[in-house]
């Protein structure tokens, strides 16, 4: 429904550390990180979306420059997430996702 009537909620968010064992800071919905290997992390879910068609929004940093944060696939379970500087990926101290649906 895009009528506006509708009221749009973060569904889940997490603040986390993406670098050596990585490390949930703060959460909402969110049971778990994966590492997945140098700058790739799965954020799972504890209650599952109602569908794959939320928008995730991320940043990530690490006090460097031409850092590249992205989504790489959304499912109703997780959502997977990376950071790469302008030539290989990278892990990152400061990582944040939120999900909006």
């Amino acid at each position: 429904n895009d009528d506006g009537s509708e009221n749009y909620k973060c569904r889940a968010w997490v603040n986390f550390n993406g670098t050596g064992t990585v490390a949930i800071r703060a959460s909402g919905n969110v049971a778990s990180i994966t590492d997945n290997g140098v700058g790739s992390y799965t954020v799972n879910f504890t209650t599952v979306m109602q569908d794959a068609n939320y928008s995730a929004v991320v940043s990530a940093g690490d006090g460097g420059a031409n850092r590249i944060t992205g989504v790489q696939n959304m499912t109703t379970t997780s959502v997977l997430v990376g950071s790469q500087s302008t030539s290989a990926t990278v892990d990152v101290p400061f990582f944040n996702v939120a999900i909006v649906r």
